[in-house]
C-alpha cells in the first residue's frame, strides 16, 4: 500500500506541518514544531556515498602517465584545498589499484612465510630455511633495475618479484643440499662444506640464471602486442 497526499496539498508547503512525528514517548508531533520549511535553490538530485552526500569528480591519465602517479596527484591536490571536514575516496579503477597495491604487500609477506614453512618441514631445522632465506634480499636488485629503467613497480613487476624469491632460494638449496650431504658423510666443516657445494653447484646454477635471464630479454625489451605492461614482470 502506498500513501500520498490529495493533489491539493501537494504542492502546498504548509502541508508539511500536518505531518505528525511519533517522539520518543509515543505522543505525535507536528513537524512544523521541530522543522522549519523555507524556499530556496538547490540541485534536484542530491547524490549520497554511505549516507553521506558525494560529488564525483573524474579524470583522465595524461599520455605516459601511471595511474599511481595520477592517483597520488589527486589525493596531494584534495588535502592542499579541501577542508578537514570533507573526506574522499576513490571509485572504479582507483579504488581496484588501491585495493590490489595493499594486497600485494601482505601477499609478498605470505609467500616469504609459506617458502620458510616449506623449507623447516623439509630440513626439519629452524636455522636451515633462515640460511637459505639470506639470498632473498638479491630481490633489491629487481628493485633497482626498476628504478634505473623508468618502469612503475605494477601488479606484473610484484610477480615478478615472487618469482624471482623463488628462483634465489632455489639456487641457495641447491648450494645448501650438497653441503648438508658433504659434512654428514664425509665429515666436512660447515665451512668446507659450503664452499665445496658452492663449487659444484656454480655451473648449474649459472645455467639456471643464464636461462632464466635470456627467457625474459624478449619481455624486457617489450616485443609484440601488449609486451609494454608485461616489462615489469621481466
Amino acid at each position: 500500500m502506498i500513501l500520498e497526499l490529495e493533489p491539493q496539498h501537494q504542492m502546498d508547503r504548509a502541508a508539511l506541518g500536518m505531518l505528525y512525528i511519533r517522539s520518543s514517548k509515543g505522543a505525535l508531533v507536528p513537524l512544523n514544531a521541530l522543522a522549519k520549511v523555507s524556499a530556496n535553490v538547490g540541485p534536484l538530485t542530491v547524490n549520497h556515498q554511505g549516507q553521506l552526500p558525494a560529488v564525483t569528480l573524474s579524470f583522465s591519465l595524461r599520455p605516459g602517465v601511471s595511474l599511481g602517479e595520477a592517483v597520488s596527484a589527486v589525493q596531494g591536490a584534495a588535502w592542499a584545498m579541501l577542508p578537514p571536514t570533507i573526506t574522499t575516496s576513490f571509485q572504479g579503477t582507483a579504488q581496484a589499484f588501491q585495493s590490489s597495491i595493499k594486497g600485494l604487500g601482505i601477499l609478498l609477506v605470505m609467500a616469504i612465510l609459506v617458502i620458510y614453512i616449506v623449507l623447516g618441514i623439509l630440513y626439519e631445522s629452524f636455522i636451515h630455511p633462515l640460511t637459505i632465506s639470506l639470498a632473498s634480499p638479491r630481490r633489491g636488485r629487481a628493485l633497482l633495475m626498476l628504478l634505473l629503467f623508468s618502469v612503475e613497480l605494477d601488479i606484473y613487476g610484484f610477480v615478478g618479484i615472487i618469482m624471482l624469491i623463488g628462483l634465489v632460494k632455489k639456487n641457495a638449496i641447491m648450494m645448501i643440499d650438497f653441503a648438508l650431504e658433504a659434512q654428514r658423510k664425509e665429515g666436512k666443516t660447515p665451512a668446507e662444506a659450503i664452499y665445496l657445494g658452492s663449487l659444484i653447484r656454480f655451473r648449474p646454477i649459472m645455467m639456471t640464471t643464464m636461462c632464466a635471464l635470456l627467457g625474459t630479454l624478449p619481455i624486457a625489451i617489450g616485443w609484440g602486442a601488449g609486451a609494454q605492461a608485461r616489462r615489469p614482470l621481466a
